[in-house]
C-alpha cells in the first residue's frame, strides 16, 4: 500500500488520489436539512426514508446511538457529575480558573487567524492559537456551565464558538497548515474533536442544547472527519498524525451511520496500525523516547480501543499486543516509588524531576487486568479519564489485583535505555542510562547522550528536568548543562537549535551525537554498560562511557577521552552540592538526611557549582590533557553515618577497599577496588597472585573473582581482547569478552 512507502506531508490544497471518493465535503458544513441524505441507505430505511426524517427524529436517533456507543451513557451524566465532584473535589477550582481564563481572552465568536488580540488588548501569539484550536478550555467551560446552575450563556458560548470556526472555514480566514499553526492540522483538529465530543455528550440532555444545535455539532464533526481523511492519505511519522487518526477512528465508530464512515474507519485503523508498527519499537518504547509522548500515544490508542470494544468492532491481535506493550514498558522503567524518570521532552510540570505514570497504568489495568499494572494503579482513574471509562471498569477499581514486578535490571536496546535496578523496595537504587536517537523524528531529543539519572532512598539523586515549550529557556533545558553527561571544552551535545515554523516555542536540535552501545551485561555481582557517541569528533576527541553497578552498593562511571591535542574534559552532575573535599568529593543531601556523594578515584583539577530556575549542578574538570579518564563513584547513603568519610584519605566504600588488592598489578596508573574475593581493576596490563598470572593484550579494565575452584574474569572496557592466563605454570590464551568467563584453577 502507498501509505507504507515513505513519508509525504499532505496539506489542505493537495489531495491524494486515495482521498477523492468521499461524499461528505471537507471544506463546508452540510446544511441540516440535507444531513439525512448522507446517511447510509440502511439507516435511511430504518428511519423511514430521507423525505420523512425530520430534524427532531434525526437528533433523537443520534442521542440514542451516543448513549450506546460513547464511553458512558449521557443519560447518567448528572449522577456521574455528582460522583466526579465527590471523588475529585480539588478539580473544581481548576475548571473554573481555566474557564474564566478562556472566557476573558476570547469572545464566543472569536478569530481563527493571526494577527488578532485578546479581548483585553494584548496580541494572541502562536502558542495561544494552537491551544485555542485544540479547545481544551472549552471543556472547562462545559463544566463551568454545570457549576453555575446550568446558566445557558456558557452552553451558548460553546455553540457560538463552534459556529465561528465554521464561519472562518467558509470565509477562508483560519490558520492554515502552511502557516505552521493550522487549525485543521491533524494534531489540533484531533484534540478539538476529542474535546467537542466530550462536550456534546455532556450537553445531550440539556433543553437549551436543541435538536438543531446537536445536529450542527454533528455536521461540524463530519466536516472535520472528511478533512482528516483527505489530508492524511499518507503516513507521516509522529504523534500529530496519531492524534488525528485517533479522532478520525472515534468519529467513524460514533457516526458509522454516515456513508463515508467505513472509509474513515479503514483509513484511520490502517494508519494507526502503521504508527504502531513503525513508532512502537520492538522493545515496547514509543519511538520519540519520552515518557510524555509515550503516555500521549497510550491515550490516542486507548480512546479507539475502548470505543471499538464498546461497539464490538474488530481490533486485530497485533494492534492489541502493541497497545499492551506500551503499558508494560511503563512498568519496566519505573522508579521504586512507582514514578518514572524524565526522558527528553517530558512536558507536564516544568522542572519536575519525575513522571507520574499511575494514571496511565490504571487504564492499562482496566483494559488488561494485569496485576503488575495493578501494582502501579490507583483505586481511581485520573480526573480527565473519568469521562472515558464505563461503569463496570470503575467497579474494577474497588478490588485491584496487585503483584510486585519480578524483573530488576532491564534494557530497551532499540530505543537505547538501560536500567540498573536493585529491586522494588521503597529505598532501593535504580539508574537509567540514555544512549539512543530516533533517525526519523529526533525532534524531542535532548542533548543527553550517555546521560544518567538515578534514584536511591526514595530521592532522585541524579535528576533530569521536565520542560515547557513556551518558556524562553527551553533550548537551555534541552541541552547538556542540565544533564548528567560528560563534555569537552565548551562543546554541548545539541547543536543548531531551531524553533518551529509556527513560533509556538517548541524547538529542536538539527545536530545531535550518534550513539553506539558496545556492551550490556547483567550478572550476580555486577551490571555493566559501555557505550560511545561521536559528539566530540568535531574537536578531535574520541569518547566513551562505562557504567558499573556494584550490587547493591554503588555505581562507578568511567568517562574516557582520547585526543591528539590537549582539551578540558568535564563531567556535569545535577543536584545541589557542597564541596566536602573538593574537587574530588562533593555531596548532595535531602530533607530526610539521606544523600549522595560523588567521589573521584582519579584526582581532578577543579569543580564549581551553578544553577538556574532553582536547579543546581556541579561541573568537574580536568584541564590541558590529551587522554584522560574520570573514574567516579556515585555513592548514595541513607543516613549521615553511611556517607563517605571525608576525613579519611582512602575511605572504605561499603566494604570495598581502594588500592588494597592482594594482586600485584602492572599498568597505567592502575586503580583497584576489592571486596572479599572480587577485585575490580582499572587501567591494568598484568596481574599476579601466587601461582596465577593474567597478562592482557592491551591496558584494560577487568573484574577478577578468585572464589572457590573457579577463576572468573570479565572485561569491563570499550573493546574486547585476548589474555594469557597462567595457572601453576600452565598457559592458556583466552578471548576476554564482556561476559563472565570461568577458568578452572585445578
Amino acid at each position: 500500500m502507498n501509505w507504507l512507502k515513505g513519508i509525504l506531508i499532505i496539506v489542505c490544497l493537495v489531495v491524494s488520489p486515495r482521498a477523492l471518493s468521499q461524499e461528505i465535503p471537507s471544506n463546508q458544513i452540510i446544511e441540516l436539512q440535507n444531513l439525512a441524505h448522507y446517511l447510509t441507505p440502511e439507516v435511511q430505511k430504518t428511519l423511514g426514508g430521507t423525505n420523512t426524517i425530520s430534524e427532531a427524529k434525526l437528533a433523537q436517533y443520534f442521542r440514542e446511538k451516543f448513549a450506546e456507543r460513547y464511553f458512558y451513557d449521557w443519560k447518567t451524566f448528572d449522577k456521574r457529575f455528582e460522583a466526579y465532584n465527590t471523588v475529585y473535589p480539588e478539580v473544581k477550582s481548576g475548571h473554573i480558573e481555566r474557564a474564566l481564563d478562556h472566557l476573558a481572552k476570547y469572545p464566543d465568536s472569536t478569530h481563527w487567524k493571526l494577527p488578532f488580540n485578546y479581548q483585553y488588548g494584548e496580541p494572541v501569539n502562536a502558542y495561544a492559537i494552537r491551544h485555542l484550536a485544540r479547545q481544551h478550555k472549552m471543556v472547562d467551560i462545559a463544566f463551568y456551565y454545570n457549576y453555575q446552575n446550568k446558566n445557558p450563556k456558557y452552553l451558548n458560548y460553546f455553540k457560538d464558538q463552534l459556529k465561528s470556526l465554521n464561519a472562518a472555514l467558509a470565509a477562508g480566514t483560519y490558520e492554515s497548515i502552511e502557516d505552521g499553526n493550522g487549525v485543521y492540522e491533524a494534531f489540533r483538529s484531533g484534540y478539538r474533536i476529542l474535546n467537542w465530543l466530550q462536550i456534546h455528550n455532556m450537553f445531550l440532555g440539556e433543553q437549551v442544547y436543541t435538536d438543531q444545535d446537536q445536529l450542527l455539532t454533528i455536521a461540524t464533526l463530519l466536516q472535520h472527519a472528511s478533512s482528516l481523511y483527505e489530508t492524511n492519505a499518507e503516513f507521516v511519522p509522529g504523534n500529530h498524525q496519531t492524534r488525528g487518526m485517533s479522532a478520525l477512528a472515534m468519529l467513524s465508530i460514533l457516526f458509522r451511520d454516515f456513508k463515508d464512515s467505513d472509509k474513515w474507519y479503514e483509513r484511520s485503523m490502517e494508519m494507526l496500525e502503521a504508527h504502531l508498527a513503525k513508532e512502537i519499537n520492538d522493545d515496547g518504547f514509543q519511538f520519540e523516547r519520552t515518557v510524555h509522548y509515550h503516555m500521549s500515544d497510550i491515550d490516542n490508542y486507548y480512546y479507539v480501543y475502548q470505543l471499538a470494544k464498546n461497539s464490538q468492532l474488530p481490533v486485530n491481535d497485533f494492534w492489541q499486543g502493541k497497545l499492551k506493550s506500551l503499558f508494560t514498558t511503563l512498568t519496566k522503567i519505573a522508579y521504586p516509588d512507582k514514578s518514572a524518570p524524565v526522558l527528553s521532552d517530558d512536558t507536564s510540570p516544568p522542572w519536575s524531576e519525575k513522571n507520574d505514570i499511575s494514571g496511565a497504568l490504571t487504564l492499562g489495568y482496566l483494559l488488561f487486568s494485569d496485576p503488575v499494572m495493578g501494582y502501579f494503579a490507583n483505586d481511581y482513574v485520573e480526573s480527565k479519564m473519568f469521562w472515558y471509562v464505563n461503569d463496570s471498569q470503575l467497579q474494577m477499581l474497588n478490588n485491584i489485583a496487585s503483584k510486585t514486578p519480578e524483573f530488576k535490571s532491564i534494557n530497551f536496546p532499540t530505543t537505547g535505555y538501560y536500567i540498573m535496578r536493585e529491586g522494588w523496595n521503597p529505598k532501593d537504587k535504580v539508574m537509567i542510562i540514555s544512549n539512543g536517537l530516533d533517525d526519523e523524528k529526533p525532534d524531542h531529543q535532548h542533548g543527553d547522550m550517555l546521560g544518567v539519572q538515578a534514584m536511591a532512598n526514595g530521592q532522585v539523586i541524579l535528576p533530569n528536568y521536565q520542560v515547557r515549550y513556551s518558556l524562553k529557556d527551553l533550548e537551555f533545558f534541552k541541552n547538556s548543562m542540565v544533564k548528567n553527561v560528560a563534555l569537552v571544552d565548551d562543546e554541548l551535545q545539541g547543536k543548531q537549535y531551531t524553533s518551529n515554523q509556527g513560533g509556538s516555542g517548541f524547538g529542536k536540535f538539527r545536530e545531535l551525537p550518534q550513539p553506539k552501545t558496545i556492551a550490556w551485561e547483567v550478572d550476580t555481582d555486577l551490571d555493566f554498560y559501555v557505550g560511545s557517541h561521536n559528539g566530540f569528533e568535531n574537536v578531535g576527541v574520541d569518547y566513551s562511557r562505562q557504567v558499573l553497578y556494584l550490587k547493591d552498593d554503588f555505581w562507578i562511571i568511567k568517562d574516557n577521552f582520547k585526543s591528539d591535542k590537549p582539551h578540558t574534559y568535564k563531567q556535569i552532575w545535577q543536584g545541589h552540592y557542597s564541596l566536602e573535599e573538593g574537587p574530588n568529593l562533593i555531596r548532595s543531601t535531602f530533607n530526610d538526611g539521606s544523600g549522595s556523594d560523588i567521589y573521584q578515584l582519579v584526582a581532578i583539577d577543579s569543580v564549581f557549582t551553578s544553577g538556574t530556575r532553582g536547579k543546581g549542578w556541579a561541573v568537574a574538570s580536568k584541564t590541558n590533557k590529551t587522554d584522560f579518564s574520570f573514574i567516579t563513584v556515585i555513592y548514595p547513603f541513607e543516613k549521615f553515618d553511611d556517607r563517605i568519610d571525608e576525613d579519611k584519605t582512602s575511605p572504605e566504600l561499603k566494604g570495598w577497599k581502594i588500592n588494597q588488592s592482594k594482586w600485584n598489578v602492572d599498568g597505567s596508573n592502575p586503580i583497584s577496588l576489592t571486596k572479599g574475593n572480587i577485585d575490580i581493576f582499572f587501567s591494568v596490563k598484568s596481574l599476579v597472585f601466587k601461582d596465577i598470572k593474567i597478562e592482557l593484550e592491551e591496558v584494560a579494565d577487568i573484574l577478577v573473582n578468585s572464589e572457590n575452584e573457579d577463576l572468573k574474569i570479565q572485561l569491563l572496557n570499550k573493546e574486547e581482547g585476548k589474555a594469557i592466563v597462567t595457572i601453576k605454570g600452565i598457559k592458556q590464551t583466552i578471548n576476554c569478552t564482556f561476559d563472565l568467563i570461568k577458568i578452572k584453577r585445578n
